[in-house]
């Protein structure tokens, strides 16, 4: 079971609210460990026998040295959930998963429309059955139009797609592949808002809902600037070229030893005076082609040129105290190996620890808010595979006889 808060703190805003997912890979297991970190009872089933393949990418199998024997991203995504297998294709699983869901306030899944109806477990075949449940999917595409069941990850469907992996480049670069789960972490959010809202409507009303995510609308969304001026103008995007940004204080820059830092001055004339402090270029204030904004436009290419020649010759180290002493928004380019030592994460809590008895104990990611007075997120590392099948049949209500026929004993 999901802990609660340490005695006598505000109570976990979803405890008591029972959730089954029905879900693999990344988004709704990600939405569901969102849920438990609320407070919800989540209970996850895993539906291959030996467990998701997910659980199994260990670390190695990608190429690092470590011998951590599952992969540490699902435990991330499944952390405080409870574990039950049930093979779908078998009747018998079928009903212990519709008795459990009798007892469920929320219903969480990525299956495909197709295989949701065939087993049984689409919206309008539960909402039937459960008229209270809320029920909450995350496809590729949507659940209408003619690419409901087409299978996605959100490489194609949020990355791709949505025009995203174009975009995100420099002019006259290829484009890059995305970093596993961005989408679907993304996604998982989204379904979470509105579980919350239709649990707060089924308050109201007495009567639950369907409610859905796609990566593609989650990738629009996300995109939704980009989005918002190609929908009004029709153009194409004006993409990055840092060797000519428009506003040089809004670019990347090498540093000595091979590292780059990002500058982030929006309101380029407010901070221009401040950065050739910093930078120690007074000549720079003087210079005609830079005095303003619209100046610095015009003469992109030669001021990046200036900068650039500045900033390579210090190291990181070197130009942080002196880009912090004048307040400059600007970061250094971190590895990712850096970020996670990132002492102001660490002082926020943004890492937690947890237990596992086959990995012993290792550090994760957190939920990605904070609320005041409630200690979000305190459950265990989800257990081995199936680890808490008894328990959870008990409670839907089999009797000892049907747990051993379904456990095949």
């Amino acid at each position: 079971m999901t802990e609660t808060n340490p005695e006598g703190a505000t109570p976990l805003p979803l405890a008591g609210i029972r959730v089954v997912e029905v879900a693999h890979y990344v988004a709704v297991p990600a939405a569901g460990c969102l849920l438990a970190d609320l407070g919800a009872d989540v209970v996850k089933v895993e539906v291959p026998p030996r467990g998701e393949v997910y659980r199994r990418s260990r670390p190695r199998y990608a190429g690092y040295e470590s011998s951590f024997p599952e992969n540490p991203a699902f435990h991330m995504d499944n952390q405080g959930k409870r574990s039950i297998a049930l093979d779908l294709t078998d009747a018998g699983a079928r009903d212990a998963l519709l008795r459990i869901l009798a007892r469920a306030d929320v219903f969480v899944t990525n299956l495909l429309p197709g295989r949701r109806k065939k087993y049984g477990l689409d919206h309008d075949t539960l909402l039937a059955r459960h008229p209270r449940l809320v029920m909450g999917a995350i496809s590729g595409y949507g659940l209408g139009g003619d690419e409901a069941d087409r299978p996605a990850f959100d490489y194609a469907a949020y990355w791709a797609r949505t025009g995203m992996m174009d975009v995100m480049r420099d002019a006259g670069q290829r484009p890059s592949l995305q970093r596993p789960g961005i989408g679907d972490h993304a996604a998982a959010s989204n379904l979470v808002c509105a579980i919350l809202a239709a649990l707060r409507l089924r308050d109201a009303t007495g009567e639950g809902r369907y409610v859905e995510t796609s990566l593609l609308q989650t990738g629009l969304h996300v995109l939704g600037n980009d989005v918002a001026l190609a929908l009004a103008t029709r153009e194409p995007v004006k993409r990055h070229d840092r060797d000519r940004a428009p506003n040089p204080l809004w670019n990347s820059y090498p540093v000595a030893g091979d590292r780059w830092l990002l500058l982030v001055m929006i309101e380029s004339d407010r901070y221009w005076a401040p950065l050739c402090r910093a930078i120690e270029r007074p000549d720079l204030l003087a210079d005609a082609r830079f005095e303003d904004a619209l100046a610095r436009a015009d003469h992109a290419g030669a001021l990046v040129r200036e900068l650039e020649r500045t900033f390579s010759g210090r190291s990181l180290e070197a130009w942080t105290p002196r880009l912090e002493a004048e307040g400059l928004i600007w970061s250094p380019v971190r590895t990712l190996v850096e970020a996670i030592d990132d002492p102001q994460a660490r002082a926020m809590g943004y890492f937690r620890e947890l237990e596992h008895p086959d990995a012993g104990g290792f550090t994760t990611v957190g939920p990605p808010f904070r609320m005041q007075g409630v200690e979000l997120g305190h459950g265990p590392a989800i257990a081995p595979v199936d680890s808490d099948a008894e328990e959870i049949l008990r409670e839907a209500g089999l009797d000892d006889a049907e747990i051993a026929r379904l456990r095949g004993r």
